[in-house]
């Protein structure tokens, strides 16, 4: 008998759709396991135990909630299961799997996001396989850590790393891996390695409080960008993220407002750190990066966007000396760099 903890935390794979609505539901959470038992032969060699320490549609949720989650968790005593599942929304899917990817950085089972596409009751769900896939691999014992399952239209269901997983793309449903880099995919009830990690994380167990700071500005580039839009009151610090080719404007051509390099320098004097991702450390670096670079902002070096902001998140709620900040930062605690 294995025994598997399911968190509920809505989603939509925990709702239901209603006279053109779309919203959570106290019955479809268990819904999932029903089907689950309906569509899965060998069921009853599983035991589940089941909490609900939330029901939201994740577009909804701070980061507030991960603590409300991740306390949940740890009352429920995972090291007594085989593994966890933990159900959720698709819209900030990506970084509650970076914010449980850090936190349960020494996890010694599975753990493993499952989410839905429409609500379980569509032709065209995916939860339901996500489920299973999530099911199969803590039954075959494939590994330890945090991943995220997920079938795209069209393609087979990938298991992707927590803290590797991107956030949807415009105006679609699926979910890559960053740099497209699923690291198994999931089909016939078998596993098989996509992409194995280029190096062996050199990580030390490193134990944080789940705190996530509430004082981080994280601000998106796009032409035209008014910097003195911003207030930076009960700012601590700001994540920049980055064009593709990891750039942002440092050009005065078009006003002072408009350049980052100004806006560093008007941080530095309140006292508010600036960080930039993503970006992919190489020889080479264009001329706009190296100013910025040389105006004082950190870059937050091959790692996903979604997983420097939640990692700063936690970082400046844990942490007071400067020092301390970017070692954590710096130190890959989850396999999250690239």
């Amino acid at each position: 008998m294995k025994n598997i903890l399911v968190v509920f935390t809505g989603g939509t794979i925990g709702s239901v759709a209603t006279g053109g609505t779309i919203n959570t539901s106290d019955t479809t959470s268990f819904k999932l396991i029903r089907l689950f038992k309906q569509h899965y032969e060998n069921h009853r060699q599983i035991r589940f135990d089941t909490i609900q320490p939330i029901q939201i549609l994740s577009e909804n949720l701070a980061p507030r909630a991960w603590k409300t989650i991740i306390e949940a968790i740890e009352a429920a005593r995972p090291e007594q299961y085989d593994g966890v599942i933990i159900t959720h929304g698709t819209d900030t899917l990506a970084y509650t799997a970076c914010a449980l990817s850090f936190y349960f950085n020494a996890i010694k089972i599975p753990m493993l996001l499952v989410s839905s596409d429409y609500p379980l009751d569509h032709p065209k769900a995916n939860g339901l396989e996500n489920f299973i896939c999530a099911v199969e691999f803590i039954l075959q014992k494939i590994g330890t850590g945090v991943f995220v399952p997920y079938r795209n239209q069209q393609q087979t269901t990938h298991l992707h790393r927590g803290a590797h997983l991107a956030c949807s793309l415009q105006l679609g449903g699926d979910f890559f891996s960053v740099q497209g880099k699923s690291y198994m995919q999931f089909e016939n009830r078998r596993f098989s390695l996509l992409n194995p990690p280029t190096q062996q994380s050199t990580a030390k167990n490193i134990p944080v409080k789940a705190d996530f700071s509430e004082r981080i500005l994280m601000i998106k580039p796009y032409p035209g960008l008014d910097y003195d839009r911003f207030n930076l009151d009960h700012v601590d610090a700001v994540l920049h993220d980055l064009y593709h080719s990891g750039t942002a404007c440092a050009s005065l051509q078009w006003g002072e407002n408009h350049s980052l390099v100004e806006f560093i320098k008007r941080c530095e004097k309140q006292g508010v750190a600036v960080y930039l991702a993503p970006a992919i450390k190489s020889p080479d670096a264009y001329q706009s990066t190296q100013t910025l670079i040389e105006q004082g902002a950190e870059i937050i070096w091959n790692m996903s966007v979604e997983a420097a902001y939640v990692k700063l998140l936690l970082a400046y709620g844990n942490f007071d000396d400067k020092r301390k900040i970017m070692d954590f930062i710096s130190e890959d605690i989850t396999g999250e760099h690239l």
